[in-house]
Order: structure tokens, then C-alpha cells, then sequence
């Protein structure tokens, strides 16, 4: 017996070693991966590196899409999607999709009407990957303010959700002037004032070397997605594909826990400061805007009352939708847009 029970503590602690070894390999940094595109693709502020997207994302986007890099930094090049002409409408996706979570939005626009600028968020979709160390909110700010200062876009509408909410907002404080219309969905503006946690898997995802296995590793995230949606069955196995492709495929999958660890999780938290910077530009704003929300959404759902404080005089659509209503409800995403651009072209011929 004594035996046995030695022996199955020694099972026990190989298996212990070698979790915490695997999830120490899983802690490293990753690399940087430096995607290349092929020939290049014209657009209204000059000439940028194409990049021809696989068959399985190309097949689901509206005829016409153009697919390019826009490199801000060396070595950080962002994939960036454009479809059509007219007003430019800059729309933000957060953790862990890509841009191709508005295909559906775009299909519902008249594309004669409006220039719409989808930009992927370095270390998801068919950006650069960067080390989990470079996923700050600073740089991920400053990287996306560089993309519209390249496209040279001097007034847009913007749209975004979940970390597009303080990415895409926070490049616009940094590019001051452009922005003069906004449709916010599930996201957050305010900066942390005491200690908190956004969600039980933020929490979790904090731990050293448990973040590693329960998020990265034995458990990962993608399978997870359909469980935060109203309707799971807008997140099937191919939707999850257009989002876990590209980083899988890529070998550095540090992206969606890294962005994880970057929510602020107190007033000292590495992302405090911008998302104090954020707040105060926010406060600045008298444009009109638009909330669609997906009240069914177990982590920002309940951010809907604080979003209303910063949008007062903005119409609000609730819906069943869960945390990634571009997949849910296109139809009334595209319709806030079509609403505030007319708000904008009411406002412009008043002027006159």
C-alpha cells in the first residue's frame, strides 16, 4: 500500500512539473511575425502592399473588397479591408476577431454611399503578430492613429466594439478634428476607479501560468465564443474559423490572452492611463452618435447606463444580441450608421 501511495504521489507531481512547464512555454513572449503581401492595391491616399486573402475570407466579403497593409511602424503591418465610395466609416473590432466581423454590416450599406475602413488590431486576423510584452493599450492606440493618419482620412464616422471601443476611440483622440459621428456598441470609455474584475475569465486569465492553460492552452478561447452570444448559433464552427485561422496558422497565438491581461483591472492597471486619456477626450465630444447594444451579453451588458452618460442625446437599440452583435444584428448596426450620417448631411446643409 505504502508503495502504491508513493507511487501515485510521484505520478502526481510528474504531472504537476509538467503542467507548470507546459504552461511556462505556453508564458512565452512569442515572436514577431511580419506578414507579406503581393503587388500592390490603389486607394484614394495612394498605393499600399496588397495582400490576397485566403478563399474561405474572400468568398464571405462583399464584392469589391480591397485587402492591403498599412505598415505605421516597421515590422507592424495592419491588415487593413475597404469597400466602397463615399463618406469614410471607420469600424473598430476587439478581442479576438478581426475585420472580417463586419462583413455582414457592409453588406447592409449601400456602398455607393459610404468608404468603409475595417482594420485588423495587430496579433489577430492577418496582421503582425507581436510578442504578448507589446500588447499594450498605448501602442495599440498609437499603431491604429498611424493608419488613419496614413490613409489620410480628415473626417469619418466610427464605429467599434469591445477593445474597439477604447483602440479605435483612443487613435481618434490622437488624431484630433476627424471624427464627427459615432455608433458604439458593447465596449467601454471610463477609466477604472477601484479594483475590479471584467469577467470571471478576465479573472481567471490574470493568473500566471493558469491564464496560460485555462486560456491559451488546454482550454482554448474560439470554441468558447458561441457561449457569450444571444443566439450560439450565429457563432458556428466556420464564423469561429474566420477569426481563429489566421492566428492559429500564424504560430504566435499570444493575441487573445495578452488582450485579456490589457483590460484595466484597477486605477493602476498598465492600460489606467490611456483609458483615463480616453475618457477625457470622450467627455470633449458633441457629435451625433448612436448606441446599438446586445443586452444579452454576460460581459458589457451592463455597461449600457455608463454609455448613455456619454451619449446623452443619443438614440439607443437593445437587443437580444450577446457580446458580438456584428454577427447578430447587422441590420440595426447599419442602420445607426445610415442614421448618423443623416444627422451629419442634415447638419452640413443647415450650416449652408
Amino acid at each position: 500500500m505504502k508503495r502504491f501511495v508513493l507511487g501515485l504521489l510521484a505520478v502526481i507531481a510528474i504531472i504537476a512539473i509538467g503542467l507548470a512547464g507546459y504552461g511556462l512555454w505556453l508564458g512565452r513572449d512569442g515572436d514577431l511575425v511580419t506578414p507579406q503581401g503581393e503587388g500592390t492595391v490603389a486607394i484614394a491616399s495612394g498605393e499600399y502592399e496588397a495582400f490576397p486573402l485566403p478563399a474561405y475570407a474572400s468568398e464571405v466579403l462583399p464584392e469589391g473588397t480591397k485587402s492591403y497593409f498599412v505598415e505605421p511602424e516597421p515590422g507592424i503591418k495592419i491588415h487593413v479591408l475597404e469597400v466602397g465610395t463615399g463618406y469614410p466609416v471607420y469600424l473598430q473590432h476587439g478581442n479576438p476577431t478581426n475585420a472580417l466581423l463586419y462583413r455582414k454590416v457592409a453588406g447592409q450599406l449601400p456602398l455607393d454611399t459610404y468608404r468603409l475602413i475595417m482594420p485588423t488590431m495587430p496579433g489577430l486576423g492577418f496582421s503582425s503578430k507581436i510578442p504578448a510584452s507589446e500588447h499594450t493599450l498605448d501602442n495599440h492606440m498609437r499603431w491604429m492613429a498611424g493608419v488613419l493618419q496614413e490613409l489620410a482620412i480628415e473626417e469619418v464616422i466610427y464605429v467599434g466594439q469591445d477593445w474597439g471601443g477604447p483602440v479605435g476611440m483612443g487613435a481618434l483622440a490622437r488624431t484630433p478634428g476627424i471624427l464627427k459621428g459615432a455608433v458604439v456598441m458593447n465596449t467601454g470609455f471610463a477609466a477604472p476607479t477601484e479594483e475590479r474584475s471584467l469577467s470571471d475569465a478576465h479573472a481567471m486569465a490574470n493568473r500566471p501560468i493558469i491564464g496560460e492553460l485555462a486560456i491559451g492552452g488546454l482550454s482554448p478561447l474560439w470554441p468558447r465564443l458561441s457561449a457569450i452570444q444571444g443566439d450560439p448559433d450565429s457563432m458556428p464552427e466556420d464564423v469561429i474559423a474566420l477569426y481563429s485561422q489566421p492566428v492559429v496558422q500564424s504560430g504566435n497565438e499570444k493575441a487573445p490572452l495578452a488582450l485579456m491581461r490589457m483590460v484595466p483591472t484597477g486605477p493602476d492597471h498598465p492600460s489606467a492611463e490611456q483609458m483615463r486619456e480616453i475618457e477625457a477626450y470622450v467627455e470633449t465630444l458633441d457629435i451625433p452618435a448612436a448606441l446599438v447594444w446586445g443586452m444579452r451579453d454576460p460581459i458589457l451588458a451592463s455597461g449600457l447606463e455608463r454609455m448613455k452618460a456619454f451619449f446623452p442625446n443619443a438614440p439607443v437599440t437593445e437587443t437580444e444580441a450577446g457580446h458580438f452583435l456584428q454577427e447578430e444584428v447587422p441590420e440595426e448596426i447599419a442602420a445607426a450608421i445610415v442614421g448618423v450620417h443623416g444627422e451629419l448631411t442634415a447638419d452640413s446643409t443647415d450650416d449652408e
